[in-house]
């Protein structure tokens, strides 16, 4: 099994105004700062990513990408996705799963910084500067830090591997103080020159020169080209809510689809540790991954949120389910770890942000003397040709990353994501049925048995995964009903790193971060 990461959730009082949670602590007040001195929640996000790409490398870093979900007050809502392109020059053959053959797409998180703190200043009239938002990141990474036990396990059970991967053992370890003295360089080169140093800069010539002195096909035209997409989120209905995640080619849709199957379900008559909730849970995600496969860059492919999310079409889904047996999981199992934080400011405004470098530890590529550690998001594509996500010069993969937002009587009611590839949106639909149709609060809702169906990178078998704690007859109960059941330790890894913040209807706020996690939420 793998072992518990167990931390105590970490929750507020409901009087609170402001909140922030990352799964670092040292993040979440790096973002806590910046709400202190009168920043909005966007400033805050930035400052706390920043930081958090230097305490959480194995997850998330600055060479990886950035998906924002944004809302004022009212509602009125905006996603940014900070997603790197595919090279201009693609390598022929199979994708491997690491090293440099596997850093095929641009890295975004850098970019996404210039036009979420754009956007601060026009639709918000945020006046923090990027320099002063990453003082605490560069102080980390030039003073140290102590290794997360995430770090650390992760580290430990790359073992094998990354002692493989040239420099890599020389810049990260698996406990003691860390210290990022090239990525402290770069983060100084970013504030005093700026966003596009790192892609157009002398900063840019040395990223450049690291990746292709490791055999990437990256180019010096593919990081000048590299640009933050902004565009409306999708909507779905859910009860007394409208939830909202990011279009394509994230799997927001997905996420969304599973919802609008549950919404024609008594998820709330069901007892919410019972077999019949979990398994209501878990055949609806088997109906919306049905069509996961056929999101792509919409730049490239069809756009199909209209269609995924048809409402005739979803309850088609929910009527396919048998209350009594489970349906076959066919499904391909795709990796993926990363970071989720979130962030409400005093005036109400909001923030979800998912930061990654998709495997652990990413492509395992340190990128020359910049301290940057590249990611390995092009392993997502496919090489079929007949396949949407098919490989292309300039196109974005499909992307896991799906930061969610809740709206209330038309205003931000929850403020959500999580980290785990195929599991996020599996655990969101978890979390949001607890939250909504039971009442539960953020911090009781993250302490509830987690399920994760499919493959991981433990256990190649298509079962489904469920924590020990959930209970022997449950677990008897729903194998009766068909399903192929694994049992893992309560708050395991696999179960993902969440966070939830929720405002209610007088603007108090409570929320947690995952006790499965290193973080916390800081209210103020």
């Amino acid at each position: 099994m793998i072992p518990s990461t167990r931390q105590t959730a970490q929750t507020n009082s409901p009087s609170s105004r402001a909140m922030i949670a990352t799964p670092h602590w040292q993040a979440s007040e790096a973002g806590a700062k910046v709400l202190r001195r009168g920043g909005n929640a966007i400033e805050a996000l930035v400052a706390a990513g920043a930081a958090l790409s230097v305490t959480y490398p194995h997850f998330c870093g600055l060479g990886g990408d950035a998906v924002w979900l944004v809302a004022d007050e009212v509602g009125n809502a905006q996603t940014f996705l900070g997603i790197g392109q595919a090279a201009a020059a693609i390598p022929r053959g199979d994708i491997p799963l690491r090293g440099a053959a596997s850093t095929l797409t641009t890295a975004c998180l850098v970019d996404s910084w210039e036009k979420v703190l754009a956007y601060s200043a026009d639709a918000w009239g945020g006046t923090e500067r990027l320099p002063a938002l990453l003082d605490d990141a560069i102080a980390l990474a030039d003073a140290g830090f102590e290794v997360s036990r995430s770090q650390a396990f992760w580290y430990e059970f790359r073992r094998d591997e990354l002692r493989n991967w040239p420099g890599f053992t020389g810049l990260f370890q698996s406990g003691g103080i860390q210290h990022q003295p090239g990525l402290a360089q770069t983060l100084k080169a970013i504030a005093r020159h700026g966003t596009r140093e790192f892609y157009e800069g002398a900063l840019a010539r040395r990223i450049v020169n690291g990746l292709a002195e490791a055999g990437s096909p990256l180019s010096a035209a593919d990081l000048a080209a590299t640009r933050t997409d902004v565009a409306a989120p999708l909507q779905q209905a859910y009860r007394d809510t409208i939830l909202l995640a990011p279009p394509p080619p994230t799997q927001g849709i997905t996420t969304l689809g599973i919802m609008g199957v549950l919404d024609h379900l008594p998820m709330a008559n069901f007892q919410p540790d019972g077999p019949a909730y979990y398994h209501a849970l878990v055949e609806a995600v088997k109906q919306a991954f049905l069509n996961r496969h056929a999101i792509a860059d919409p730049r490239f492919a069809e756009d199909v949120s209209k269609y995924l999310l048809d409402p005739k079409r979803l309850a088609a889904k929910a009527a396919a389910i048998d209350p009594a047996q489970a349906l076959p999981w066919p499904q391909d199992y795709r990796h993926g770890d990363t970071a989720l934080l979130a962030v409400v400011d005093a005036d109400g405004r909001c923030a979800s942000l998912l930061q990654s470098l998709y495997f652990d530890w990413g492509s395992g590529v340190v990128v020359g003397d910049t301290g940057l550690l590249w990611q390995n998001r092009g392993a997502a594509f496919s090489t079929d040709p007949v396949n949407p996500n098919c490989i292309q010069p300039g196109k974005r993969p499909f992307y896991t990353l799906n930061p969610g937002l809740a709206l209330k009587d038309g205003r931000p009611h929850l403020v959500y994501g999580t980290q785990g590839a195929d599991g996020q949106p599996q655990t969101l639909s978890l979390l949001l049925s607890l939250l909504i149709d039971h009442g539960l609060d953020p911090a009781a809702a993250l302490a509830r048995p987690r399920f994760l169906l499919g493959r991981t990178f433990s256990d190649s078998r298509d079962s489904l995964k469920i924590e020990e704690n959930i209970g022997a007859e449950t677990v008897s109960v729903l194998a009766a009903m068909g399903h192929e059941i694994s049992t893992i330790d309560a708050f395991s890894p696999l179960g993902g790193q969440a966070g939830v913040i929720r405002i209610g209807e007088d603007g108090a706020i409570d929320g947690a971060h995952d006790p499965r996690s290193d973080g916390g939420a800081i209210l103020l």
